[in-house]
């Protein structure tokens, strides 16, 4: 008796930690209106504890077992008391619509005439309760009967496991066989069906070992239990062999078997018990077709699917009462791209639950059709008979972040607030993910900051939105305190941490990453080692990243090696980027992508090895890729970059499928190679609406022509369009503007611009450099450092320019010599050519000479060259010759360097030496591009 009494504290306990707020419901009712709907009882005030509950998770052998429950002969001890029997029946009535206010009525009339003694009445009674979601009476009422046989106990494992009380289900359980009471078929049933909820898998053995040693596995709905079991907890192998050894099957059975292969991703295992049960002759019912066309969408067999498709208009499955056939063709038809197919069978459905609309949202979403996404959300929010959940908010969000629609995320946020969803722990995730693709790290910060539970995901979001947010540091110290948190992190979390480490200074972060990925058990996950692959060329160690494709070589797929091949050819590592790509040609079992030739190709591009290039053209028609857009685009680019604008040209007439970065990049190889009135008659035969990149390249062209009333046509489409903001789009407007003249347009160009990016300060410097104004430049260099903007290496090229220009040599001299040490920007050729022009064009030749000597790297043709120029300008003759030699061993094909030293002679008056260097030009058939100067006489 006392380990009774210890069983029942512990069922106790249980329910008080599961209902930790309860309140107390006193139901009142005047004794005439209970008359007039119960003139055969009388009533009296009832006290009942309700605690709050949580939502069921319902199964379908959870529904079985509640029908043979209900189905279940009862224990009538008193049938010849007539109120026995009426109390009863009022009772059981109320199981239709179960509340809380009918299960006090029949409560105080069972007390009333005392049958709760009736334990049928108790039963039913005890059934109310629970299904009008107040376990807590439920508990109280069982606790309160002593008689209890195997029925009642059934009763209430039944009622914990459909309150969501899977733990308190298994104790009730153990509490029944401790008692003795013993049990059936059904108890083992319900049990079961709690392990399958709580994912219990250790739990299910021990029901499934009783099941076998009491003799009750030749209960066809309880081995089917099992079976769901089994694979709701991710153990197939013990569910295909329970199956193999079931000597009679149901319809149940073999969608137990179908439906639990596409539960834990064996999609091909689904169709086999598909085919093998027609085979056997059942005929498929609607969860069949449901989960063998949710196997099809998982394989992207559409073929396959349509056959099932078919069948099911064939077995009449496809009218209004099986919505869930309709939703998994929906979802079919959508994911393997034929969203036509899709729309017509959701425009033909009467019926519609939440799934349908979910699954024809996500359809167009995910075949970017976003508009049409969006419209059927309107829709779906101005039909009254289903209304968006949560699910409607997961699936459309990803679309916002993806294709950057701010503005449409925002009122979607918005919407999740009025429909108090915002609380959700997926929903907030996905609007922190949103905010960071749409960079508003703010938003996303704001909300992971106000956060009551975090999962690993919204720590990985954060993670991830720092990395690809530019915060590096933001993110490794957030993943730092992860790590203090969960013990045990996941291949997502690694994801999210690597691209933070983007330089070299982060390489000793991104080594800890790799011996923590070591640790974690991921070295033989590839998405892993592309990762780690990608980390190490950011941060320019590129034999780490080499060793690692090495490493796993035998199991390198495509993507590995696109991973190195792209990485090298977005980190300027061109000539790496092409040995890695013939090193991956050598390898038998790997074939070259579009992705592939898109990188190989803009590495060729980059390195101006046009010979390279068209063999990679010629191999992408000879695999038929040279159609694929993207390959087409970097053939453009490439050949721009090598100056063949004709072989540029002739790749965009031949583009079938022309999208606007087919038009971008053919207007930037015209621009790029001077040829910008071809670039603008192309700008107006443009089939796309323009974006930055388009602007940028024709705004550059307007710029070389120095046409301002072009320049302000092109303003005019920038301002309409909304692009005046964008601060690639500002400091564009800025040079055309600056070049054309037109400094006081510049500046104020310049001074309403909001967000001031780093090229708009650079772009202001240089303008005011170019106009003779170098005072103004170094004041506008000091405005940009107090305002917080880091100085690039373009900064001190525009403000050495500048200082040059002006005459402002020292100050020159002493930006060069603080431009490392203050602001952390390390001298390269560029600023090494602005400081030999500036000390040249004051005429400090010997000065400039030694600076040249003084540097420790070997000074490139460039800087050699600047001092020609002002040896030239300066006619030092002496200085001339000797800076010429060097230049005509450097760079021997360049005319410029012949023609500059030409001139010193004919300026001297050594005419013999000017002519046989004229002949040596006219020999060796070198020409100096002609010069040209423009005037524009349209209105300015």
């Amino acid at each position: 008796m006392q380990a009774g009494w210890a069983v029942k504290a512990k069922i106790r306990g249980t329910v008080e930690q599961i209902s930790n707020t309860s309140f107390a419901l006193r139901l009142r009712l005047s004794s005439s209106a209970s008359s007039a709907l119960f003139p055969h009882f009388h009533f009296h005030t009832y006290n009942v504890l309700i605690p709050k509950t949580s939502p069921l998770l319902h199964s379908s052998y959870f529904s079985t077992a509640l029908q043979l429950f209900d189905e279940m002969s009862q224990r009538d001890h008193h049938a010849h008391d007539n109120r026995f029997y009426h109390a009863l029946h009022l009772v059981k009535s109320c199981t239709v619509r179960p509340n809380i206010v009918n299960a006090s009525i029949g409560h105080c009339i069972a007390l009333k005439i005392g049958g709760l003694a009736h334990l049928p009445t108790s039963t039913s009674l005890l059934t109310v309760y629970s299904r009008a979601r107040h376990f807590g009476s439920s508990f109280a009422l069982f606790d309160e009967i002593h008689n209890r046989d195997v029925i009642i106990w059934n009763a209430m494992i039944t009622a914990s496991v459909e309150n969501g009380y899977f733990s308190a289900a298994m104790k009730l359980f153990v509490a029944m066989t401790e008692e003795g009471t013993g049990f059936d078929s059904t108890t083992l049933l319900v049990v079961v069906s709690a392990s399958s909820h709580a994912n219990h898998l250790k739990q299910g053995k021990v029901i499934h070992g009783l099941s076998l040693k009491s003799g009750l596995l030749f209960d066809s709905i309880l081995c089917n239990a099992l079976l769901d079991m089994y694979s709701k907890c991710g153990d197939l192998s013990s569910s295909e062999l329970m199956f193999a050894g079931m000597e009679w099957r149901d319809i149940v059975s073999w969608n137990s078997m179908i439906s639990g292969c596409v539960y834990n991703s064996y999609p091909e295992k689904s169709l086999r018990y598909f085919k093998e049960m027609a085979f056997f002759g059942e005929q498929a019912d609607n969860v069949t077709l449901s989960s063998v066309i949710s196997a099809s969408t998982s394989l992207g067999e559409l073929i396959f699917g349509e056959v099932i498709h078919g069948c099911g208009i064939k077995l009449g499955y496809e009218d209004s009462s099986h919505i869930s056939v309709s939703n998994s063709l929906i979802s079919l038809y959508s994911q393997c791209g034929d969203t036509k197919a899709a729309e017509s069978i959701f425009k033909e459905m009467k019926h519609k639950d939440a799934v349908s609309w979910n699954a024809m949202i996500e359809g167009f979403s995910s075949s970017g059709k976003i508009s049409e996404a969006f419209d059927l959300l309107h829709e779906m929010q101005i039909t009254w008979s289903v209304q968006p959940d949560k699910v409607t908010i997961v699936t459309i969000i990803p679309s916002c972040a993806e294709n950057m629609l701010l503005r449409e995320g925002r009122a979607i946020h918005g919407f999740t607030i009025r429909r108090q969803m915002e609380s959700d722990l997926s929903v907030k995730n996905c609007l922190m993910d949103m905010y960071s693709k749409c960079y508003r790290l703010t938003k996303a910060e704001l909300l992971f900051n106000t956060m009551l539970d975090r999962d690993l995901v919204s720590w990985n979001i954060m993670i991830s939105g720092y990395s690809q947010n530019g915060h590096s540091e933001e993110a490794q110290n957030l993943f730092r305190e992860l790590l203090h948190l969960y013990s045990k992190c996941n291949l997502s979390t690694l994801l999210a941490i690597l691209p933070s480490c983007d330089s070299h200074e982060s390489l000793q972060f991104g080594k800890s990453i790799h011996s923590w990925q070591l640790k974690l058990g991921l070295s033989n996950e590839i998405l892993a080692v592309n990762s780690l692959m990608y980390m190490y060329i950011n941060c320019g160690d590129l034999k780490a990243a080499f060793s690692l494709l090495q490493r796993i070589d035998v199991v390198a797929d495509i993507t590995s090696w696109n991973t190195v091949i792209a990485g090298c050819s977005q980190k300027g590592h061109f000539h790496e980027a092409i040995n890695t790509f013939n090193l991956m040609r050598q390898e038998p079992n790997i074939s070259h992508d579009s992705v592939t030739l898109v990188n190989a190709i803009s590495a060729c591009g980059n390195l101006e090895l046009v010979s390279e290039g068209k063999s990679l053209h010629g191999l992408a028609f000879k695999t038929l890729m040279g159609s694929d857009t993207r390959v087409q685009n970097a053939l453009i680019s490439m050949y721009g970059r090598c100056g063949d604008t004709e072989s540029a040209r002739s790749v965009f007439d031949s583009c079938s499928n022309r999208n606007l970065c087919s038009w971008n990049c053919m207007i930037s190889v015209f621009s790029q190679n001077k040829d910008a009135r071809k670039a603008l008659e192309l700008f107006r035969c443009l089939q796309y609406g323009p974006n930055e990149i388009t602007f940028n390249g024709i705004l550059s062209a307007c710029t070389q022509l120095g046409l301002l009333r072009y320049g302000r046509e092109i303003h005019g489409h920038v301002f309409r369009l909304g692009f005046q903001e964008n601060p690639f789009i500002s400091a564009a407007l800025l040079d055309m503007y600056s070049n054309c003249g037109r400094l006081d347009i510049a500046i104020q160009i310049f001074r309403n611009t909001q967000e001031k990016s780093v090229a708009a300060w650079n772009s202001m410097i240089s303008a005011y450099g170019y106009h003779g104004n170098g005072k103004k430049a170094i004041e506008l260099f000091h405005e940009m450092y107090k305002a917080g903007t880091m100085a690039t290496k373009s900064t001190f090229i525009s403000l050495l320019s500048a200082c040059s220009h002006s005459g402002l040599v020292n100050e020159g001299i002493w930006y060069y010599d603080h431009m490392f040490k203050e602001y952390g920007v390390e001298p390269v050729t560029e600023h090494h050519v602005c400081m030999v022009d500036m000390l040249g064009r004051c005429g400090k030749l010997n000065e400039a000479y030694e600076f040249i000597k003084q540097m420790q790297s070997q000074p490139e043709p460039g800087v050699w060259g600047a001092l020609l120029s002002a040896c030239n300008y300066h006619g030092d003759l002496e200085m001339g010759r000797k800076v010429a030699k060097l230049l005509f061993e450097l760079e021997p094909d360049n005319a410029a360097y012949y023609i500059s030293l030409s001139n010193m002679y004919v300026f001297s008056g050594r005419w013999k030496e000017a002519v046989e260097l004229r002949k040596t030009i006219q020999d060796q058939r070198l020409t100096k591009p002609a010069g040209y100067s423009l005037i524009d006489v349209g209105f300015g």
